[in-house]
């Protein structure tokens, strides 16, 4: 008996099963409970909302607690009570919203806004370079904020996904207000954009190569639009014509050439990205009074100067405006014609940022662990954090690269 004890122990002293097995050691997850608030846009015609109830729900039901201004989501078609059900509490005051930790708006806030925020609070917003001043930026650092501008936000592939979102919005809008523009029923030509058979297609002229064009020249070849685009940029023009996947005419900014295209055009978008703050192509007043009565111009790009000399400001209630016969259609806000869509888009931009803040532990940990988010911090602590912003203004302004080393 003790013979067989002994060498059944041998066995299952030999036996892989008894052996110790290495096991990873569990991580903890600082998670984090967020507080968000959503105050009701003032800004002229900002339609969008940067949370739908869907993704109020989706945060609410990790834990995290939401505030939001009755009626912000109205423009977006989203009622109180569509957020209230998806775990928001609705307030009737901005005051009471500002109680939050975090306020996502996506206008800047105004002046009076500004008022409301508090020392240690964090800001996600739109920055709009175009309208910037330095009165405006020391306001916010008077705060003593964290402020972080969502277009300047990167992803991991390095590309800026809000903007890229609303740029898609835009490309594929425009196409939408010249094919109304031209019809009879705004006075415009009264042609079909595209063409028919037996009819010569509408001609459609675009500056700029980016992500508007892309959309806008996918657009325009749906319909059966002529469609040629200029840019200076080779690898832009490139990229455009692999992935539209069609023969596109494509040129660089030689102004001979444009501007013959630019006369014969019946739509004529620009889209150029300013480079240092300047608009690469400025379409002049003379060639502008060549073009065909009835044409459309459609300035993506006003918000940072416009691409053409006769380019003014509109509005969504007022969108248009007459030049030697000539539609423009100047509208800076162009994803906020379609807010629903515009706001469903961002919240799938935002949702998982907020998620990923609650997994580091809060937006002062994320910073510190995740550097896609660093290229959107133009404010840390109430110190200036942009060297763009500073340059421009001739502020002084500290590396947050700097101030995470010392940190750590």
């Amino acid at each position: 008996m003790t013979e067989k004890l002994a060498v059944d122990l041998a066995k299952l002293a030999t036996s892989r099963a008894l052996y110790p097995k290495e096991s990873m050691l569990a991580v903890e997850e600082r998670r984090r409970s967020l507080f968000i608030g959503i105050p009701k846009e003032s800004s002229f015609q900002e339609n969008r909302i940067g949370l739908t109830p869907d993704a109020v729900k989706q945060l609410t039901d990790h834990g995290h607690r939401i505030l939001l201004e009755a009626g912000a989501g109205s423009p977006s078609k989203y009622s109180d009570h569509e957020y209230s059900e998806a775990g928001a509490r609705i307030v009737y005051s901005t005051l009471e919203v500002y109680e939050a930790s975090i306020i996502l708006k996506i206008a800047p806030p105004t002046y009076d806004e500004i008022e409301y925020l508090r020392p240690g609070q964090t800001l996600i917003s739109a920055l709009q370079f175009g309208n910037l001043t330095a009165d405006y930026i020391n306001a916010l650092l008077r705060k003593k904020i964290n402020a972080i501008s969502f277009e300047l936000i990167r992803d991991k592939s390095g590309a800026k996904p809000v903007v890229r979102a609303m740029s898609e919005i835009a490309g594929s809008t425009v196409m939408l207000v010249a094919a109304e523009y031209l019809s009879s029923s705004s006075d415009g030509k009264g042609v079909i954009l595209g063409g028919i058979t037996g009819v010569p297609p509408s001609k459609v002229v675009i500056l700029g190569a980016g992500t508007v064009a892309e959309h806008a020249a996918r657009a325009a070849f749906g319909l059966g639009a002529e469609v040629k685009v200029f840019d200076n940029h080779i690898y832009k023009l490139r990229r455009l014509k692999q992935n539209v996947g069609t023969q596109l005419f494509t040129s660089t900014l030689d102004k001979a050439v444009l501007y013959h295209e630019i006369k014969q055009a019946d739509v004529v978008i620009g889209a150029l990205v300013a480079e240092e703050g300047q608009i690469t192509c400025m379409v002049e007043e003379s060639i502008i009074s060549q073009m065909s009565p009835g044409s459309i111009i459609i300035d993506v790009c006003i918000d940072q100067g416009g691409c053409f000399e006769t380019s003014e400001v509109t509005s969504h209630s007022r969108p248009v405006y007459r030049k030697y016969d000539i539609i423009h259609y100047c509208v800076p806000n162009i994803p906020s014609r379609v807010p629903r869509t515009a706001s469903q888009a961002l919240s799938n931009i935002f949702t998982p940022i907020f998620s990923e803040f609650s997994k580091y532990g809060g937006i002062n940990e994320v910073l510190f662990t995740n550097e896609h988010y660093r290229s959107g911090v133009y404010i840390y602590k109430g110190s200036l954090t942009n060297g763009h912003i500073a340059k421009r203004f001739g502020m002084r302004y500290k590396e947050l690269g700097l101030m995470i080393a010392v940190r750590n």
